[in-house]
Parts: C-alpha cells; sequence; structure tokens
C-alpha cells in the first residue's frame, strides 16, 4: 500500500470519450483526488461519483481536479457519466495495471467467497506529485467532504 510522501506512481489511461489522460499532465499546475471505486452504476459508486460531481466546483477553486478510476471500459464510463450527469473525468483501467500500482487490487470477501476486487480509495496528489493522503476501504457517502477538507490544506 502507498503511504503519504510518496511520489503518485505514473499512469496513463483513457477516459470516457476514449481520450487519454496522463498523469504527468497536472506536474506544477494542479492538485489530483484519484479515487478509485469497484464498478460504474452500482449504489455506493453512484452515491460517490455524483458527490464529488456536486462538489466539484470547490475542488477547482483549490486548483484540484477530481479523476475516478474504475476497471470498466470506456464506453461503460461514458453511459455511466451520461445516465447520472457526472462532470468528473472517469478513467478506464480494463488491465487493472493502475489499480495494481496503487494497491487497490485486493481480495476481498463477500458472502463467505474471496475473489480479489478494487478496495474503494482515494488518493490526494498535491502539484509536486507527492502523496499527500493515502486513504483505502473508504465510505462512499460524505466521503467527497472529507476530502475537500483535506485538500484545503493544501494551500
Amino acid at each position: 500500500m502507498l503511504q503519504a510522501g510518496q511520489l503518485a506512481p505514473a499512469f496513463a489511461l483513457p477516459d470516457a470519450d476514449m481520450e487519454s489522460f496522463d498523469l504527468s499532465e497536472l506536474r506544477g499546475k494542479n492538485h489530483a483526488v484519484l479515487y478509485f471505486y469497484p464498478k460504474d452504476d452500482t449504489p455506493g459508486c453512484t452515491i460517490e461519483a455524483i458527490d464529488f460531481t456536486d462538489h466539484e466546483d470547490e475542488f477547482a477553486r483549490h486548483g484540484c481536479v477530481i479523476l475516478g478510476v474504475s476497471r470498466d471500459d470506456c464506453l461503460s464510463h461514458a453511459e455511466f457519466r451520461d445516465k447520472h450527469g457526472l462532470s468528473v473525468r472517469l478513467l478506464a483501467d480494463t488491465e487493472g495495471e493502475v489499480c495494481k500500482r496503487y494497491g487497490v487490487w485486493q481480495m476481498k470477501e463477500k458472502d463467505g467467497v474471496k475473489k480479489p476486487g478494487v478496495v474503494r480509495s482515494t488518493f490526494i496528489i498535491d502539484k509536486a506529485g507527492v502523496l499527500r493522503h493515502a486513504l483505502y476501504g473508504v465510505t462512499p457517502k460524505g466521503h467527497a467532504l472529507e476530502v475537500l477538507a483535506l485538500v484545503k490544506k493544501l494551500d
């Protein structure tokens, strides 16, 4: 698992519009909230995405970009975004490489069965590309405001 103070692992992934996004584009310009979630259009993931969308302007006022990542593909992301009016950028990590680099691909237990999956996690990355917070196993409801409070302390 990643720790605060480490450099954020570099990556480039396609978004819902199949345009490539490279984390290094933000270096020196913006902070980033990088949140990993299990699956598009499921209850908890929808709550979290809508919450981040609702507060996106406040994050932007603090020089912060919000990025959501799951293993779903670009088409799934586009449908999820359009269905719920999401404005946060959703990135497709279909191979799970970025999930593994950030330590969010873990064994999970559901109904007594263990299988690998994405652990809902959020990373706050400063303009220098350094992880300031690594939050694993977060709860969707109210999470965006908790993250916003941490982002405000970066300024």
